[in-house]
């Protein structure tokens, strides 16, 4: 499909008061280990969560940006394995990808869910493994304020929710009612399905995908996701993951001097851990 065929998404946030965040079964589902078996220089790799996060790791449209002004126009291939995360910032890197002025590829390895498979319509070509998944949803925000805010919240996002729809029916060729129901039931389409829907236009072959063990930073975000099952504050489950993170990349350890070395967990913080993660269990 011709990128000039692809409707432009809407640009920028609502307001301050709304966020948005991850599906938390979209993050059930991603495994941080798959990767592109080979790659070139003319790669965008997408192994994150979309937008900046806690720690300021993520995709953003930025470094999207930045790396393809690099390209200076020549064919790219964008490679994506990511659970979704900021819509706002995933229809920001959707459009960077539908006007650059050279071809792209857009591989799904593994799972394009939220944001990530609204970037992955931007693809003059996608391809799709036979085991991935692309997940629609409207779009997934948490909104602080009152009954009014919280209303103006559901106000503001329709307009989002209808961009998606478009960008989905162009992309696929479905009637916008069928995507809408799609969307409103939070949808994974598999390898095949999408590519008999219209979703992608053919299958990855089994070699062009990697799978090593989980990345640290997929880790820590279903670490993160597991304590907040266990109802664990916030502030006490951001404490907790930057006492096992490196906090200070690059820093030299005061004693033994090893590059990228950081002091060791803290005792107490790794035995709050362990016992909000057995009382999860339970």
């Amino acid at each position: 499909m011709s990128l000039k065929n692809l409707p432009a998404a809407p640009e920028g946030r609502p307001c301050a008061k709304v966020t948005s965040e991850l599906s938390p079964a979209a993050l059930d589902r991603w495994d941080g280990g798959i990767k592109a078996a080979n790659s070139n220089a003319n790669t965008i790799s997408i192994f994150d969560v979309i937008g900046s996060d806690y720690w300021g790791e993520g995709v953003t449209a930025n470094r999207i940006a930045g790396a393809l002004r690099s390209m200076n126009g020549e064919d790219v291939t964008v490679s994506i394995n990511s659970p979704g995360g900021d819509m706002f910032e995933g229809l920001a890197i959707y459009n960077l990808l539908r006007e650059y002025s050279g071809k792209v590829t857009v591989k799904v390895l593994a799972i394009a869910a939220s944001a990530a498979s609204i970037i992955a319509m931007a693809g003059d070509e996608v391809q799709i493994g036979r085991g991935a998944f692309l997940m629609i949803h409207n779009c997934w925000v948490y909104a602080v304020g009152n009954r009014h805010d919280l209303a103006r919240a559901a106000q503001d996002m329709e307009p989002f929710d209808r961009a998606m729809q478009d960008i989905y029916s162009t992309r696929s060729g479905l009637d916008a009612s069928t995507v809408s129901e799609m969307m409103d039931n939070e949808t994974y389409i598999g390898g095949n399905d999408a590519v008999e829907k219209g979703f992608a236009d053919r299958l990855l072959s089994a070699d062009e995908i990697s799978d090593g063990d989980e990345s640290p930073a997929a880790a820590l975000r279903k670490l993160d996701a597991l304590l907040a099952k266990a109802n664990t504050p916030r502030s006490e489950r951001r404490k907790l993951l930057k006492s096992l993170s490196v906090s200070t990349p690059g820093a030299a350890d005061k004693t033994q001097g090893k590059p990228s070395a950081t002091d060791d967990p803290n005792p107490e913080n790794i035995k709050q851990l362990e016992d909000a993660l057995a009382a999860f269990g339970k």
